[in-house]
């Protein structure tokens, strides 16, 4: 097999490009841990984030999370609270652990809320994400909203 000075610039850029802190995945882009960019260049919607947060058919955060909702019952301990979160966590770290929290934590039991689950899956489910991406920033909107 012939190697060329073409063929080693390729390759090249694709090995750095892999070891850049920027990488393209689907239609978002991971920069330094996080999405920086909305991912419908739209804003989200605070008051249906809460909803979607809220639902057990969308988000499910209370399984999980604590949160400052109290007349929702029964919130979860299983992942850290969102008490505050906006306070020490930047819209493209939240983007980032509601797209694809296995970037960061190979081994969370958070799930990818945009990405299409490949294992164990029900029929119904299959070839499909959990949120949508403007229900994804409705609900950064939302935890945007949980200062201090």
């Amino acid at each position: 097999m012939a190697y060329s000075k073409l063929t080693g610039a390729v390759l090249g850029a694709v090995l750095c490009g892999a070891l850049a802190t920027s990488v393209h995945a689907g239609e978002y882009k991971i920069v330094n841990s996080t999405i920086p960019a909305s991912l419908t260049g739209k804003a989200g919607d605070p008051a249906n984030g809460m909803k979607l947060a809220i639902s057990k058919k969308k988000g499910n955060c209370l399984a999980c999370h604590v949160m400052p909702i109290p007349k929702q019952q029964f919130h979860g301990e299983i992942g850290p609270s969102l008490n505050g979160v906006a306070s020490y966590m930047s819209e493209g770290e939240m983007r980032l652990r509601l797209v694809d929290p296995k970037v960061l934590n190979p081994d969370t039991i958070m799930p990818s809320f945009l990405k299409v689950a490949k294992n164990r899956v029900l029929k119904k489910f299959q070839g499909k994400t959990i949120l949508k991406a403007q229900e994804v920033e409705d609900i950064i909107a939302y935890l945007k909203t949980l200062k201090g």
